[in-house]
């Protein structure tokens, strides 16, 4: 991650609906489905595939997911102690790491899930490689074309994404429940085994 504050940004984590608004956006391009048949819907049912969710901050679409493999949340941000608990009591990894980290390439999952989160990073490009080498399938949305400023130092471009994806996402322009701006998204085979 850059210098920038995320977890400062995110204050006390009390207030995340605007996020996860907008995640409920990013879920579908993402090729995730609503699952109906809960309480509490709309959730994704991963049917046990496990997945590792890169810079997925203290409110992880994982939390909204059910019959999930191995699930872990990558992300060096230091968050209150509720929000590693809540992930604890939801059978999600909480793993305090960078996208970037060496390490990562040690495990193996069915899914990378990066959504929102390659601006922030020191290097976008090493984020999607690792992910690409450790996940059969890569799930990616991010909006691309915003000139880099406090906290996000990188300007994300088609061309780029689809290079370092190894594909061709979509693009659209979006103005719904407040994610507003041009996205970049699709589902990616990974290298992964």
């Amino acid at each position: 991650m850059t210098d920038f504050d995320e977890a400062g940004w995110w204050q006390d984590c009390a207030n995340t609906f605007h996020e996860e608004q907008k995640q409920l956006v990013y879920a579908p391009r993402m090729g995730l489905l609503p699952y109906w048949g809960v309480a509490h819907p709309p959730t994704f049912n991963l049917q046990g595939r496990s997945v590792i969710d890169i810079g997925g901050g203290p409110v992880s679409l994982l939390l909204k997911c059910v019959e999930k493999g191995r699930a872990v949340v990558a992300d060096p941000s230091v968050f209150p102690d509720w929000v590693t608990a809540r992930y604890e009591h939801c059978g999600i990894e909480y793993w305090r790491m960078e996208g970037e980290s060496p390490s990562l390439a040690d495990y193996s999952f069915d899914e990378a899930w990066i959504y929102n989160v390659l601006q922030h990073v020191r290097d976008p490009e090493l984020v999607v490689a690792r992910a690409r080498g450790i996940a059969k399938n890569v799930r990616l949305f991010e909006w691309i074309d915003i000139p880099p400023y406090d906290g996000h130092p990188h300007l994300l471009t088609e061309e780029l994404l689809n290079q370092w994806i190894g594909g061709i996402g979509f693009t659209v322009h979006l103005d719904t429940d407040g994610a507003v701006g041009r996205a970049y998204y699709g589902v990616f085979q990974g290298l992964g085994s």
